[in-house]
Protein backbone atom coordinates (compact mmCIF):
# COMPACT_ATOMS: atom_id res chain seq x y z
CA UNK A 1 0.00 0.00 0.00
CA UNK A 2 1.21 3.32 -0.91
CA UNK A 3 -0.17 5.43 1.51
CA UNK A 4 0.24 8.44 -0.62
CA UNK A 5 -2.03 7.41 -3.45
CA UNK A 6 -3.41 4.13 -1.28
CA UNK A 7 -2.59 1.62 -4.23
CA UNK A 8 -2.20 -1.87 -2.59
CA UNK A 9 -3.23 -4.24 -4.67
CA UNK A 10 -3.39 -4.54 -8.82
CA UNK A 11 -2.30 -7.62 -11.23
CA UNK A 12 1.24 -7.52 -11.21
CA UNK A 13 2.59 -9.66 -14.25
CA UNK A 14 5.93 -9.47 -15.70
CA UNK A 15 5.83 -10.08 -19.46
CA UNK A 16 2.55 -11.20 -18.82
CA UNK A 17 2.82 -13.76 -15.88
CA UNK A 18 1.81 -13.40 -12.71
CA UNK A 19 4.54 -11.94 -10.23
CA UNK A 20 5.49 -9.16 -8.16
CA UNK A 21 4.80 -8.29 -4.62
CA UNK A 22 1.62 -7.45 -3.17
CA UNK A 23 1.15 -5.32 0.66
CA UNK A 24 -2.49 -6.06 1.16
CA UNK A 25 -3.02 -4.41 4.94
CA UNK A 26 -6.29 -5.89 5.86
CA UNK A 27 -6.96 -7.23 9.00
CA UNK A 28 -5.95 -10.68 10.39
CA UNK A 29 -8.93 -11.52 12.07
CA UNK A 30 -12.35 -9.81 13.81
CA UNK A 31 -13.35 -6.31 12.82
CA UNK A 32 -11.56 -3.15 12.30
CA UNK A 33 -12.22 0.74 14.40
CA UNK A 34 -10.40 3.34 12.99
CA UNK A 35 -7.26 1.73 11.86
CA UNK A 36 -6.57 -1.21 14.46
CA UNK A 37 -7.38 -4.51 14.47
CA UNK A 38 -9.04 -6.57 16.56
CA UNK A 39 -8.67 -10.34 17.26
CA UNK A 40 -11.68 -11.12 19.59
CA UNK A 41 -10.52 -14.63 20.12
CA UNK A 42 -8.60 -13.47 22.93
CA UNK A 43 -9.49 -12.20 26.06
CA UNK A 44 -8.03 -9.62 28.11
CA UNK A 45 -8.79 -6.22 28.89
CA UNK A 46 -9.20 -3.40 26.11
CA UNK A 47 -9.76 0.68 27.56
CA UNK A 48 -11.51 1.27 24.59
CA UNK A 49 -12.53 4.57 26.05
CA UNK A 50 -9.15 5.40 26.34
CA UNK A 51 -8.12 4.34 23.23
CA UNK A 52 -10.87 5.23 20.94
CA UNK A 53 -10.78 8.73 22.21
CA UNK A 54 -6.98 9.29 21.36
CA UNK A 55 -7.22 7.95 17.97
CA UNK A 56 -10.41 10.06 17.42
CA UNK A 57 -8.19 12.92 18.17
CA UNK A 58 -5.50 12.12 15.90
CA UNK A 59 -7.64 10.89 13.34
CA UNK A 60 -9.34 14.49 13.42
CA UNK A 61 -6.23 15.98 13.04
CA UNK A 62 -5.19 14.29 10.52
CA UNK A 63 -8.19 14.98 8.43
CA UNK A 64 -8.07 18.77 8.94
CA UNK A 65 -5.60 20.66 6.19
CA UNK A 66 -3.14 23.51 7.44
CA UNK A 67 -5.01 26.55 6.02
CA UNK A 68 -2.73 28.72 4.00
CA UNK A 69 -4.17 31.95 3.16
CA UNK A 70 -6.72 32.09 0.59
CA UNK A 71 -7.02 29.24 -1.52
CA UNK A 72 -5.01 26.38 -0.30
CA UNK A 73 -5.51 23.56 1.94
CA UNK A 74 -1.71 22.03 3.03
CA UNK A 75 -2.68 18.27 4.09
CA UNK A 76 1.59 17.43 3.65
CA UNK A 77 1.97 18.76 7.42
CA UNK A 78 1.43 16.15 9.76
CA UNK A 79 3.57 12.84 10.48
CA UNK A 80 3.50 10.96 7.79
CA UNK A 81 3.08 14.29 5.27
CA UNK A 82 0.04 12.48 3.64
CA UNK A 83 -3.79 12.27 4.03
CA UNK A 84 -5.82 9.09 3.65
CA UNK A 85 -9.74 8.92 5.28
CA UNK A 86 -10.15 6.78 8.06
CA UNK A 87 -5.71 6.43 8.92
CA UNK A 88 -4.40 8.04 11.34
CA UNK A 89 -1.08 9.81 10.95
CA UNK A 90 0.41 7.31 13.38
CA UNK A 91 -0.76 4.41 11.53
CA UNK A 92 0.16 5.73 8.20
CA UNK A 93 3.75 6.12 9.24
CA UNK A 94 3.61 2.99 10.66
CA UNK A 95 1.93 1.24 7.09
CA UNK A 96 5.21 3.07 5.23
CA UNK A 97 7.87 1.99 7.55
CA UNK A 98 6.67 -1.66 7.30
CA UNK A 99 6.60 -1.27 3.60
CA UNK A 100 9.57 0.41 3.08
CA UNK A 101 11.33 -1.68 5.46
CA UNK A 102 10.73 -4.80 3.31
CA UNK A 103 11.14 -3.09 0.08
CA UNK A 104 14.55 -2.21 1.40
CA UNK A 105 15.36 -5.78 2.34
CA UNK A 106 14.93 -6.60 -1.25
CA UNK A 107 16.87 -3.98 -2.84
CA UNK A 108 19.88 -5.10 -1.09
CA UNK A 109 19.78 -8.27 -2.66
CA UNK A 110 19.38 -6.81 -5.72
CA UNK A 111 21.86 -4.46 -5.03
CA UNK A 112 24.41 -6.93 -4.25
CA UNK A 113 23.44 -8.94 -7.31
CA UNK A 114 24.52 -6.76 -9.08
CA UNK A 115 27.36 -5.51 -8.19
CA UNK A 116 28.65 -8.90 -8.08
CA UNK A 117 28.07 -9.33 -11.64
CA UNK A 118 29.51 -5.47 -12.61
CA UNK A 119 26.03 -4.51 -13.90
CA UNK A 120 25.51 -0.62 -13.79
CA UNK A 121 21.54 0.04 -13.06
CA UNK A 122 19.57 3.46 -13.19
CA UNK A 123 16.17 3.60 -12.62
CA UNK A 124 15.07 6.42 -15.01
CA UNK A 125 12.04 8.00 -13.32
CA UNK A 126 9.18 10.80 -14.85
CA UNK A 127 5.69 11.84 -15.71
CA UNK A 128 4.44 10.45 -18.01
CA UNK A 129 5.18 12.01 -22.01
CA UNK A 130 8.28 12.88 -20.53
CA UNK A 131 10.42 10.89 -23.49
CA UNK A 132 11.46 8.45 -21.41
CA UNK A 133 11.34 5.90 -23.67
CA UNK A 134 12.20 7.95 -26.86
CA UNK A 135 15.47 8.32 -25.06
CA UNK A 136 15.87 5.07 -24.15
CA UNK A 137 15.76 4.21 -27.42
CA UNK A 138 18.28 6.55 -28.84
CA UNK A 139 20.49 6.02 -25.96
CA UNK A 140 20.80 1.96 -26.93
CA UNK A 141 21.23 2.74 -30.62
CA UNK A 142 24.00 5.00 -29.89
CA UNK A 143 25.65 2.91 -27.12
CA UNK A 144 25.57 0.00 -30.05
CA UNK A 145 25.89 -3.28 -30.58
CA UNK A 146 29.45 -3.35 -28.26
CA UNK A 147 27.28 -2.30 -25.50
CA UNK A 148 25.26 -4.91 -23.65
CA UNK A 149 22.28 -3.07 -22.68
CA UNK A 150 19.09 -4.33 -21.03
CA UNK A 151 15.65 -3.16 -19.80
CA UNK A 152 13.14 -3.21 -18.10
CA UNK A 153 10.16 -1.73 -18.17
CA UNK A 154 7.46 -0.68 -15.90
CA UNK A 155 3.41 0.62 -16.86
CA UNK A 156 0.27 -0.41 -15.30
CA UNK A 157 -0.81 -2.05 -18.62
CA UNK A 158 0.47 -2.86 -22.50
CA UNK A 159 3.97 -4.37 -23.54
CA UNK A 160 4.30 -1.40 -25.90
CA UNK A 161 7.53 0.39 -24.54
CA UNK A 162 8.94 -3.28 -24.12
CA UNK A 163 7.74 -3.72 -27.40
CA UNK A 164 9.73 -0.57 -28.54
CA UNK A 165 12.71 -1.12 -27.03
CA UNK A 166 13.90 -4.51 -28.26
CA UNK A 167 13.11 -2.66 -31.62
CA UNK A 168 15.71 -0.68 -30.56
CA UNK A 169 18.27 -3.70 -29.93
CA UNK A 170 18.54 -4.21 -26.84
CA UNK A 171 16.27 -7.71 -24.18
CA UNK A 172 13.87 -5.84 -22.56
CA UNK A 173 10.79 -6.99 -19.74
CA UNK A 174 7.46 -5.33 -19.12
CA UNK A 175 6.41 -5.42 -16.16
CA UNK A 176 2.96 -4.44 -15.36
CA UNK A 177 1.81 -3.16 -12.12
CA UNK A 178 -2.14 -3.04 -12.73
CA UNK A 179 -3.36 -0.34 -9.87
CA UNK A 180 0.27 0.02 -8.75
CA UNK A 181 1.79 3.56 -9.50
CA UNK A 182 5.11 2.00 -9.13
CA UNK A 183 8.03 -0.37 -9.78
CA UNK A 184 9.31 -2.07 -6.13
CA UNK A 185 12.69 -4.06 -5.42
CA UNK A 186 10.56 -7.19 -5.29
CA UNK A 187 8.98 -7.18 -8.65
CA UNK A 188 12.72 -6.15 -10.13
CA UNK A 189 14.24 -8.74 -8.34
CA UNK A 190 12.10 -11.47 -10.33
CA UNK A 191 12.35 -9.28 -13.66
CA UNK A 192 15.85 -9.86 -13.41
CA UNK A 193 15.61 -13.42 -12.85
CA UNK A 194 13.92 -13.48 -15.82
CA UNK A 195 16.27 -11.03 -17.78
CA UNK A 196 19.14 -12.58 -16.75
CA UNK A 197 21.38 -9.40 -17.92
CA UNK A 198 24.97 -10.43 -18.17
CA UNK A 199 28.20 -9.52 -16.36
CA UNK A 200 29.43 -6.14 -16.73
CA UNK A 201 26.42 -4.95 -18.71
CA UNK A 202 24.24 -1.86 -18.29
CA UNK A 203 20.50 -2.74 -16.93
CA UNK A 204 18.19 0.61 -17.60
CA UNK A 205 14.60 0.62 -15.49
CA UNK A 206 11.98 2.84 -16.74
CA UNK A 207 9.87 3.53 -14.23
CA UNK A 208 5.78 3.55 -14.07
CA UNK A 209 5.18 7.22 -15.13
CA UNK A 210 5.08 9.34 -11.61
CA UNK A 211 6.54 11.85 -9.98
CA UNK A 212 5.42 10.98 -6.89
CA UNK A 213 5.51 7.55 -5.44
CA UNK A 214 8.75 5.92 -7.20
CA UNK A 215 10.87 8.25 -5.22
CA UNK A 216 10.61 6.52 -2.06
CA UNK A 217 11.19 2.56 -3.27
CA UNK A 218 14.85 1.81 -3.44
CA UNK A 219 14.81 -0.88 -6.45
CA UNK A 220 18.89 -1.37 -5.89
CA UNK A 221 19.94 0.91 -8.28
CA UNK A 222 23.11 2.68 -8.48
CA UNK A 223 21.42 5.89 -9.65
CA UNK A 224 18.35 7.33 -9.91
CA UNK A 225 17.76 9.55 -13.12
CA UNK A 226 14.88 12.40 -13.24
CA UNK A 227 13.72 12.89 -16.15
CA UNK A 228 11.88 16.13 -16.93
CA UNK A 229 10.78 17.92 -20.34
CA UNK A 230 10.82 21.17 -21.35
CA UNK A 231 6.85 20.61 -21.93
CA UNK A 232 6.39 20.16 -18.53
CA UNK A 233 7.19 23.62 -16.90
CA UNK A 234 10.14 24.78 -14.98
CA UNK A 235 8.61 24.54 -11.47
CA UNK A 236 8.00 20.48 -11.40
CA UNK A 237 10.78 20.33 -9.22
CA UNK A 238 9.40 22.02 -6.54
CA UNK A 239 5.88 21.20 -6.69
CA UNK A 240 7.30 17.39 -6.68
CA UNK A 241 10.55 17.93 -4.42
CA UNK A 242 10.65 14.07 -3.13
CA UNK A 243 11.73 12.96 -6.72
CA UNK A 244 14.43 15.29 -7.24
CA UNK A 245 15.70 15.12 -4.38
CA UNK A 246 16.02 11.19 -5.07
CA UNK A 247 17.84 11.45 -8.11
CA UNK A 248 21.37 12.17 -8.69
CA UNK A 249 21.21 13.68 -12.09
CA UNK A 250 18.36 15.14 -14.16
CA UNK A 251 17.89 15.11 -17.61
CA UNK A 252 15.87 18.28 -18.72
CA UNK A 253 14.67 16.32 -22.24
CA UNK A 254 12.67 18.11 -25.46
CA UNK A 255 14.93 20.74 -25.37
CA UNK A 256 14.79 20.88 -29.32
CA UNK A 257 11.33 22.65 -28.63
CA UNK A 258 12.90 25.24 -26.07
CA UNK A 259 12.27 27.45 -29.18
CA UNK A 260 8.84 27.17 -29.50
CA UNK A 261 7.93 27.07 -25.83
CA UNK A 262 7.97 29.71 -22.71
CA UNK A 263 10.21 27.97 -20.68
CA UNK A 264 13.17 29.20 -18.11
CA UNK A 265 15.89 26.93 -18.11
CA UNK A 266 17.81 28.57 -15.70
CA UNK A 267 14.26 28.91 -13.39
CA UNK A 268 14.22 25.12 -13.68
CA UNK A 269 17.80 24.43 -12.60
CA UNK A 270 18.11 26.82 -9.74
CA UNK A 271 14.54 25.10 -8.21
CA UNK A 272 16.21 21.26 -9.14
CA UNK A 273 18.96 22.77 -6.98
CA UNK A 274 17.08 24.40 -4.32
CA UNK A 275 15.34 20.67 -3.69
CA UNK A 276 19.01 18.73 -4.37
CA UNK A 277 22.17 21.19 -4.29
CA UNK A 278 24.16 18.01 -5.35
CA UNK A 279 21.75 17.54 -8.81
CA UNK A 280 24.04 16.94 -11.93
CA UNK A 281 21.70 18.63 -14.83
CA UNK A 282 22.45 17.55 -18.03
CA UNK A 283 19.86 19.06 -21.35
CA UNK A 284 19.68 16.52 -23.64
CA UNK A 285 17.17 15.76 -27.01
CA UNK A 286 16.66 12.27 -28.19
CA UNK A 287 15.58 13.62 -31.21
CA UNK A 288 18.11 16.47 -32.49
CA UNK A 289 21.01 14.25 -30.78
CA UNK A 290 22.05 17.74 -28.60
CA UNK A 291 23.51 16.34 -25.52
CA UNK A 292 23.43 13.00 -26.19
CA UNK A 293 27.00 12.79 -26.03
CA UNK A 294 27.37 14.20 -22.49
CA UNK A 295 24.77 11.30 -21.43
CA UNK A 296 26.01 8.46 -23.09
CA UNK A 297 29.80 9.28 -21.65
CA UNK A 298 28.22 9.34 -18.08
CA UNK A 299 26.93 5.99 -18.78
CA UNK A 300 29.61 4.61 -19.93
CA UNK A 301 32.12 5.67 -17.19
CA UNK A 302 29.66 4.69 -14.34
CA UNK A 303 29.55 1.71 -16.24
CA UNK A 304 33.26 1.04 -16.16
CA UNK A 305 33.32 2.04 -12.53
CA UNK A 306 31.24 -0.59 -11.73
CA UNK A 307 33.01 -3.58 -14.00
CA UNK A 308 36.52 -2.26 -11.56
CA UNK A 309 34.34 -2.40 -8.08
CA UNK A 310 34.05 -6.22 -9.61
CA UNK A 311 37.21 -6.68 -10.70
CA UNK A 312 38.81 -5.61 -7.34
CA UNK A 313 36.26 -7.47 -5.37
CA UNK A 314 36.94 -10.81 -7.41
CA UNK A 315 41.06 -9.96 -6.56
CA UNK A 316 39.95 -9.70 -3.57
CA UNK A 317 38.19 -12.67 -3.19
CA UNK A 318 41.09 -14.86 -4.65
CA UNK A 319 43.71 -13.18 -2.39
CA UNK A 320 41.53 -14.28 0.59
CA UNK A 321 40.95 -18.01 -0.69
CA UNK A 322 44.98 -18.15 -1.61
CA UNK A 323 45.93 -17.08 1.73
CA UNK A 324 43.55 -19.23 3.73
CA UNK A 325 44.99 -22.49 1.30
CA UNK A 326 48.32 -21.29 2.47
CA UNK A 327 47.00 -21.39 5.97
CA UNK A 328 45.49 -24.69 5.51
CA UNK A 329 48.76 -26.04 4.04
CA UNK A 330 51.23 -25.39 6.79
CA UNK A 331 48.68 -27.24 9.06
Amino acid sequence: MCTVCGCSEGNVSIDGKPGGVKYPYRPRGGHTHHGHDHDHGHHHHHDHDHHHDHTHREDAAADSPVVRGEGRLDYGQGAARAHAPGLSQSRMVKIEQDILSKNKGYAQINRRWLADRGIFAVNLVSSPGSGKTTLLAETIRQLGKDCKVYVIEGDQQTSNDAERIRAAGAPAIQINTGKGCHLDAHMVGQALETLHPADDSLLLIENVGNLVCPAAFDLGEAHKVAILSVTEGEDKPIKYPDMFAAADILLLNKVDLLRHLDFDVDACIAYARRVNPAIRVLQVSARSGEGMDAWIDWLLLRMNDAQLVKQHEVARLKARIAELEQQLQKR
